[in-house]
């Protein structure tokens, strides 16, 4: 223990108790026992020693005894006691700007957020706004802290890597030097979360490549430099790496720093099995290396069909292209319009005219409208007569709109027994309905399991949202069964949303095997809360494509009139 350590428990116990509401002098004589402490010149474990705490301004004998305490025992045990009582992600908060104590209290007990990720979902929906002491700008505010906050940690969002990957390549692709170049790693691969970047590049003078890369305007620190490699920091947070080859070798190269861990080492071990050599130079037999122009022209020499770089996981993918069995993956222009919106009548920032004609704009045929429930308190969720009364809304909205249609449905909201959130006689009149989990997270797997499957019965569920409820980086999904519970979305005709927000990114990728072996129609829904979040489809559609769909797998790819029609079937068969 020492003076610093002392210091930062005194002080981290003063804000955890005013967290828990406790006594504001105790709150206090805390945080300003840890000043003192942090400000005292003398030997402060000489003082305990002594018993000449209570001598520095601003320590109590209470407070001198659990100095005395921590020099003896070498803990704090008051302190290990208040944070067993408060989730670890609440006092994450406390590091956004301008977030103290008393907000970060009223964001925990009174929005259920208990992490800075989640904090920043909440943000992106709007929600801030609602709770006492936050209004639009101070939302703004902690969005902008989150991000300064996160800027440096470990894995970060596609989205956010795929923002900052774009320009920088474009950037080393303008210099005449380079002759060909690719984003690679699990960026290329459209991984999730992505650690860092990595462009592969070719070029007969590669000094100058590297030169053009380090003065990058958005370079805050050059890592390395070399003749072949370099890695610099972004102003984004990102670590970005070039490696720079000669023209004959960047097929390999791209091919190599493309593949997963796992996708490379069963790729290696064809080569071998053929009496051939593969890494990142080159395919060999013997000392020659063969002529591969392209990645498609590597998996050609082993036998094998192309793969796409989404696929490339080591996740069965290369028994496919043994058997020229790998799908024809759906395209982002495939996708003909969009599910899972949000309006202003509950969390969202804008009206559904509004939404409806940025979703026309970006040239989509139609829109489902899916306002939270009344459960969802929350969230603004509308009440029977407030959802009737939007169906009249977007009535009238498609008799203005032309050439473009507006479907009225609900995001409602699973309860603990697994029933919806409206009565019959209300659901009936919805062109759509997607059910959520949205509370009761903490559920065994078999109870989730049987109320997730208890709300695909119902007859007016359309599709299952987003489910696992998992936040990327920021909150597990709850324990569920996804086998049975797709197994029962086969079984009573319900889609399956691929929420397409890259907060979630849910359902996995991993899981959307299983969907397309059982007949699960996918739906690439960007849970979009601000026209801004219809653009998140494309997130969504490069996670579809690591699971390996088609055009024919995934609902929102029928155009207008065919959803029409589908929307109608699937409602005369309740």
């Amino acid at each position: 223990m020492d003076k610093t350590t002392i210091a930062s428990a005194l002080h981290e116990t003063g804000v955890l108790l005013e967290i828990l509401g406790e006594n504001p002098f105790k709150v206090k004589a805390f945080i300003n026992a840890a000043r003192a402490v942090e400000a005292f010149s003398g030997d402060l474990a000489e003082s305990a020693r002594m018993g000449t705490l209570t001598q520095i301004n601003g320590v109590g004998k209470s407070i001198a005894g659990k100095i005395g305490d921590m020099f003896s025992s070498g803990h704090f045990h008051e302190l290990d006691e208040l944070r067993a009582k408060i989730p670890p992600g609440v006092m994450d908060m406390l590091k956004i700007p301008g977030l103290g104590p008393k907000k970060v209290k009223i964001i925990w007990e009174k929005m259920g957020v208990t992490t800075v990720g989640e904090l920043e979902y909440a943000c992106n929906e709007n929600r801030l706004v609602e709770f006492p002491g936050f209004g639009a700008k101070s939302q703004e505010n902690v969005l902008k802290g989150i991000k300064l906050l996160t800027r440096f940690a470990g894995r970060r969002l596609l989205s956010e890597a795929l923002v900052s990957a774009g320009p920088l390549l474009e950037w080393v692709v303008k210099s005449p030097h380079v002759q060909r170049a690719q984003i690679a790693g699990s960026l290329r691969r459209g991984l999730e979360t992505v650690k860092d970047i990595d462009i592969v590049s070719s070029s007969k003078k590669p000094e100058e490549v590297m030169e053009r890369f380090i003065k990058y305007p958005g370079v805050t620190d050059v890592i390395n430099h070399g003749p072949t490699k370099s890695s610099v920091r972004l102003d984004s947070g990102f670590q970005a790496d070039l490696r720079v080859v000669a023209d004959d070798e960047y097929a390999f190269a791209l091919a190599h720093f493309t593949g997963s861990r796992e996708h490379n080492t069963i790729m290696r071990g064809r080569a071998k099995d053929r009496g051939l050599k593969l890494n990142e130079y080159g395919l060999f037999k013997g000392e020659q290396r063969l002529d591969c122009v392209d990645e498609a022209a590597i998996f050609k020499s082993l036998g094998l069909s192309f793969i796409p770089p989404e696929m490339r996981e080591g996740f069965g993918e290369i028994g496919l292209a043994e058997k020229g069995a790998v799908p024809e993956l759906m395209e982002p222009e495939q996708v003909k319009g969009i599910f899972h919106c949000h309006t202003k009548r509950s969390d969202g920032a804008e009206s559904a005219e509004e939404m409806a004609k940025a979703c026309k704009t970006l040239g989509y045929e139609y829109l489902g409208i899916s306002d939270h429930s009344k459960t969802a308190a929350y969230a603004g969720g509308l009440s029977d007569s407030e959802l009737l009364e939007q169906g009249d809304e977007i009535a009238a909205l498609n008799g203005r709109m032309k050439e473009f249609r507006v479907f009225h449905g609900v995001e409602s909201d699973i309860l603990a027994d697994g029933s919806l959130d409206y009565p019959s006689k209300i659901l009936e009149k919805l062109d759509f309905v997607i059910a959520s989990i949205h509370s009761g997270f903490t559920m065994d797997e078999k109870k989730m399991t049987d109320r997730i499957i208890a709300a695909i019965k119902n007859p007016f569920t359309t599709m299952l949202g987003h489910p696992t409820g998992r936040l990327l980086l920021a909150r597990e999904g709850y324990s569920v069964n996804l086998g049975k519970v797709l197994e029962a979305c086969a079984e009573h005709e319900v889609v399956m949303e691929l929420n397409a927000n890259p907060h979630r990114l849910d359902i996995d990728w991993r899981m959307l095997a299983l969907a397309k072996k059982l007949g699960v129609k996918v739906s690439i829904n960007p849970d979009a809360h601000r026209a801004g979040g219809l653009t998140d489809v494309y997130y969504g559609v490069k996670t579809a494509r690591k699971g390996g769909l088609r055009a024919q797998d995934v609902f929102n790819t029928l155009p207008a009139d065919k959803m029409a029609e589908e929307l109608k079937r699937r409602k005369k068969k309740k």
